[in-house]
């Protein structure tokens, strides 16, 4: 039996288990605090390794053979000629390069053009768009700026003692924004467009490469970012997505080929085995469940969902389009939320608790519409998040999603996807797994929810929310409504 390990470095903590090579099962597990506000913009990456140092106290790595590296996505680190820190590291929730974004799109050419290039549009967090941010705001920075990488590379360099060569792998690099999962390559010229000179990029490797071996002989794989490692841990593969339900959401499913979506709906990110992660996002989804709690005076979520279950589907005709931050998945930035169907038999407040259900859960699909219209197959869906759990969200996901639903068991699903890469990239070195084939782990217990015979009811609470999305916001989705 070989015993590998698995980090996460999340912005708010580093979570460690260590896992059976062949079985996954889980032996032993650390877990550490970042010693800064999960919230900060600007963080100094030592206080990754502190945390990290911290979750392995205590012998937890002993017998290990290998590590695998997840972390925090869009973590810019700025580095000179010399590898030291120019500045502060530029966490993933920094929102002041929206201007620079912008800019950057049409310095381009526009949305389109960036699709193309790159299989997506400049965001915020991207790290073309930070780069953008720091020649623009603070010069001197820029100028000094030699190498960048991103925070899982930057763990793996200092892992292996801060060699030469630095690496990363697909899955970060394609969140970059100068990196394509189409083609495999860079793009330095968007590198020189945002930051105004080339610098070294990481090398790319594959999804059973070793970055390399610590002096001690601990084998250390490619890493990745926390979204392709918790798909790796989750065991998804092709025909499956991933619906991610925190204040805003997120669609993702596992695709052959990249997607490039000329309407920049779609973000083609690689996973960490060769294929791809087509991404939709929304900006609202619980938030809208948390409005309208409030507006009821529910207490909680439980209590929320516990309301809507005395609606019956279709809220009394009731429709909810919770666009309370603008939104995404159709492009509007600038709308707002809609409450229609309001007749005297409709305004109960289990009618309302229920729109809100069926109303983020029908943006969803929309979102899912997006992927299955340009030929992802998605058989069944993965629910992620604490409302999950909620019954009104089992009740109603299986026949508005229109597919078989899968709630996965809590569990540190980003941590377990690295742990099973360093199993992969072990097995390679040893000759014992082949380049193509990842270790076979026993995939996430679940709870298994099927549409059955509400798949109609579904699909009609779903036509009914087209129709009033598609009457106030005419042609958001091209002219054309999603089924």
């Amino acid at each position: 039996m070989g015993i590998v390990a698995g980090l996460d470095s999340s912005s708010a903590f580093t979570r460690i288990v260590v896992c059976d090579t062949d079985t996954g099962a889980v032996l032993r597990q650390g877990y550490a605090p970042h010693p800064v506000d999960p919230k900060a913009t600007e963080v100094d990456p030592q206080a990754w390794l502190l945390s990290l140092g911290e979750a392995a106290a205590g012998g937890l790595l002993e017998g290990v053979q290998a590590i695998g590296v997840a972390a925090q996505q869009h973590a810019l680190i700025a580095l000179d000629g010399q590898g030291s820190l120019v500045r502060a590291a530029l966490s993933g929730n920094d929102k002041r390069a929206q201007v620079a974004a912008a800019d950057l799109t049409d310095a381009l050419g526009g949305r389109e053009s960036w699709a193309k290039a790159v299989g997506c549009v400049p965001q915020a967090a991207q790290a073309v768009a930070k780069l953008r941010w720091l020649a623009r705001n603070e010069p001197e920075a820029a100028k000094r700026t030699a190498g960048i990488v991103q925070a899982h590379d930057w763990l793996v360099w200092q892992l292996l003692g801060r060699p030469a060569r630095r690496t990363t792998d697909r899955g970060a690099a394609s969140g970059t924004g100068f990196w394509s999962a189409a083609t495999g390559f860079y793009r330095p010229d968007l590198v020189e467009l945002a930051l105004g000179h080339q610098v070294a990029l990481p090398e790319v490797l594959g999804p059973s490469d070793a970055a390399g071996t610590t002096p001690e002989g601990l084998l250390i794989s490619a890493g990745t970012g926390e979204t392709m490692a918790a798909a790796f841990g989750l065991g998804v593969g092709p025909g499956d997505a991933v619906v991610s339900l925190g204040a805003s959401g997120s669609v993702m499913a596992v695709h052959h080929e990249a997607l490039a979506d000329p309407a920049g709906m779609i973000t083609s990110f690689a996973d960490a085995t060769g294929r791809h992660l087509p991404v939709v996002h929304t900006s609202n989804a619980v938030r809208a469940l948390r409005g309208t709690a409030e507006m009821l005076g529910a207490e909680s979520l439980e209590e929320l969902s516990a309301l809507a279950l005395k609606s019956t589907p279709g809220a009394s005709g009731l429709v909810l389009l919770p666009y309370l931050e603008g939104e995404r998945t159709p492009r509007l930035p600038h709308a707002a939320g809609t409450l229609a169907g309001l007749r005297r038999e409709s305004m109960k407040p289990e009618h309302l608790a229920r729109a809100a259900f069926e109303g983020m859960l029908c943006s969803l699909a929309d979102a899912l519409d997006v992927l299955r219209m340009r030929g992802v197959e998605v058989r069944r869906v993965f629910l992620l998040g604490a409302a999950a759990e909620l019954p009104a969200v089992q009740a109603a996901a299986p026949a508005i999603l229109g597919t078989q639903v899968v709630v996965p068991q809590p569990a540190e699903y980003a941590a377990l996807g690295a742990a099973r890469q360093a199993a992969w990239a072990l097995g390679v070195s040893q000759g014992t797994l082949a380049a193509h084939t990842p270790p076979a782990w026993q995939g996430a217990a679940a709870q298994v929810f099927e549409p059955g015979e509400e798949l109609a009811v579904g699909q009609a609470v779903r036509q009914q929310y087209i129709a009033i999305r598609d009457e106030i916001h005419p042609g958001a989705f091209g002219g054309g409504a999603t089924s």
